[in-house]
């Protein structure tokens, strides 16, 4: 046997190992979001309603924050509706503080309002009467802003995390309203953010993802 014909079976043994890697790793990538929708009860393709693994920050009165103030977002924090992670964009995130003083945190105020409408679903043992305080992202610095005092954007051409307008928050009517003359679209109030605009919305992210 030649030199050569020994190496062969070697080439093709770690032939075989690459091309198994690869295929490990496309089977992996396929598997974790079909295993997440088949949790989540949701279509492949489709945006999952519930994240697998969103638990609550804690509230550390070592902050000196009161238990009521907004708080940083944590890099790890989950958003439990979406699953995304706010802290990447942080422009866009909003959270609640529970009466307990954990705090959820969002990637945007889309993905909040639908938390508020049923905080149940995605807060297990916890209901709309827990939340002390929600806070959204001031659009123009990132400031934090009550959510029930902010004025949001619907039907801009601004896209967020979620790739659509994701009404984006302003603390002052005239900010509002100097976004939709940039961006388009409509002036809500929190009370106008209703189940029916909601459901629209993330329908519209789910075809976007």
């Amino acid at each position: 046997m030649t030199l050569l014909s020994r190496h062969k079976p070697v080439k093709a043994l770690g032939a075989l190992a690459l091309a198994a890697i690869v295929l490990g790793g496309v089977l992996a990538a396929w598997s974790v979001p079909v295993l997440h929708n088949a949790l989540s009860g949701t279509s492949p393709g489709m945006a999952p309603d519930v994240c697998v693994v969103a638990p609550p920050t804690p509230y550390d009165p070592a902050s000196g924050l009161p238990l009521t103030a907004p708080r940083v977002v944590p890099a790890d924090a989950r958003c439990p509706v979406c699953g995304m992670y706010p802290a990447r964009s942080r422009d866009w995130a909003a959270q609640v503080i529970l009466g307990n003083g954990d705090a959820q945190f969002f990637d945007s105020p889309l993905s909040l309002f639908v938390y508020l409408h049923d905080v149940a679903r995605y807060s297990q043992g916890h209901h709309a009467d827990d939340i002390v305080a929600s806070y959204v992202s001031d659009a123009d610095n990132g400031h934090w802003v009550p959510a029930r005092n902010a004025t949001y954007v619907h039907g801009s051409s601004a896209r967020g995390p979620m790739r659509t307008g994701n009404l984006p928050a302003f603390a002052e009517a005239a900010a509002a309203q100097r976004f939709v003359r940039a961006h388009g679209g409509e002036l809500l109030s929190a009370s106008d953010v209703t189940p029916e605009l909601l459901h629209g919305l993330r329908a519209t992210a789910a075809h976007g993802h």
